[in-house]
């Protein structure tokens, strides 16, 4: 067997192999192109007979490089990067080189404990880059509403109480049409109306009474260099507002469509307050490789809803675990707080954790805990989720351990 550390970069990668003496059979450091990759693989090769004789370590578990590996057909097991930084030297020196060394030493002591890493399918691979690429359109969309938020009250106070939304779609074709509060105020009923209408707003005869009324209303007003100024400001912000907007809900379309195609969507579909928006996220951060995990456990510690337990002499305290995907956290941890919406014994259960002096995140965190395990043996079963099924179960459990 021999062990390959590699240490990645926008411009150049550099690689270390060691073999099971952990003597240094070789090292390179190749262009980040076609060419430079072509001929990483030709310098592992020549090392190994085969691909399988070979265990590439490496800090990352996408990208180009990642792909590549992959498509080689090159054994690849990711590790934190926090795991190279407890291998250093006392000196802390820190190279390229040095770093695929380590990775490498990394590989040759502690394989049985890594994980190969398996691509998800197509499809699965497919919703998970378009989640994870709207949710960052989703957090463009939140600086953009609150930048325009504090333009408005600089200069525009009233338009924030005209419409329940900044970002709605009537809210940015009337502050296009009426840049200014004067504007505002001097346009008919029947002109905010047509607005309205255009813009698809439910209820638009209502709605353009009630504005009218408010933009009658005495205002503050700001004084007229102010106006110009920030008027244009608010423009530049609509007009980015409108191109995101338009491209989340095109997303949207699309999550939904691949969604309905996966064959594991009625698994996480039947999952209560999943909804359209959590559900696709779900099964994109959960994957469909079913030889992925060993257990619920192993889940727990990737999504960080399970504790990390800290002990030293007499000190013993469990805490939050930070190294874990970020995105199926974040998915299940909203997903855990919607369930107790409906779900009886999800909110008695979160109702016990805040009776015991823990926080509304560590209640939320436990819950989700639980319901990884629910979600695990649903999805490793094919099962659809019933809760009859699982507090059948849980009452078992609880006449068990008294």
């Amino acid at each position: 067997m021999w062990y390959v550390g590699l240490d990645w970069a926008d411009q150049h990668h550099d690689a270390v192999i060691l073999d099971e003496a952990g003597r240094q059979a070789g090292s390179r450091r190749v262009a980040h192109t076609k060419e430079g990759l072509q001929e990483l693989k030709d310098f592992l090769l020549s090392v190994a007979s085969e691909p399988e004789q070979l265990a590439c370590i490496i800090e990352t578990t996408h990208g180009l490089l990642i792909t590549f590996l992959l498509e080689a057909g090159l054994p690849v097991y990711p590790v934190n990067p926090k795991t190279v930084d407890r291998r250093r030297n006392a000196a802390g020196a820190k190279t390229d080189q040095i770093d695929a060394y380590l990775l490498a030493k990394t590989g040759r002591s502690d394989l049985a404990d890594l994980r190969r890493l398996q691509p998800d399918s197509p499809k699965a691979a497919e919703l998970k880059t378009l989640t994870r690429d709207q949710d960052s359109l989703i957090q463009m969309q939140t600086r953009l509403v609150n930048q325009l938020t504090a333009c408005l009250k600089d200069y525009y106070p009233v338009a924030l109480s005209l419409f329940c939304k900044l970002h709605q779609p009537s809210t940015l074709l009337f502050l296009q049409t009426y840049p200014t509060p004067q504007q505002a105020q001097m346009a008919s009923i029947q002109e905010i109306e047509a607005i309205l209408r255009t813009a698809k707003h439910p209820t638009a005869s209502c709605a353009a009474t009630r504005i009218l009324e408010i933009l009658r209303q005495p205002q503050l007003r700001a004084n007229e260099v102010v106006i110009r100024a920030k008027s244009r400001l608010m423009l530049s912000l609509v007009r980015q507002l409108q191109v995101v907007v338009q491209d989340i809900a095109a997303y949207e379309k699309e999550i939904r469509t691949l969604f309905l195609t996966h064959p594991d969507r009625a698994i996480f579909a039947s999952l209560p307050r999943a909804g359209k928006r959590l559900a696709p996220r779900l099964l994109a951060e959960w994957g469909d490789d079913r030889e992925r995990y060993e257990n619920a456990e192993a889940l727990q510690a990737l999504a960080g809803t399970a504790p990390v337990a800290f002990q030293s002499g007499k000190y013993a305290k469990a805490h939050k675990r930070y190294a874990c995907v970020k995105p199926l956290r974040n998915a299940l941890y909203t997903f855990a707080w919607q369930t107790t919406l409906t779900e009886t014994w999800a909110l008695d259960y979160y109702q016990r954790k805040r009776a015991e002096g823990k926080s509304h995140s560590m209640a939320v965190r436990a819950l989700a805990n639980v319901w990884v395990r629910i979600i695990f043996a649903m999805w490793f079963n094919r099962t659809l989720y019933q809760a009859a099924t699982f507090e059948k179960a849980q009452r078992l459990h609880a006449a068990h351990a008294a």
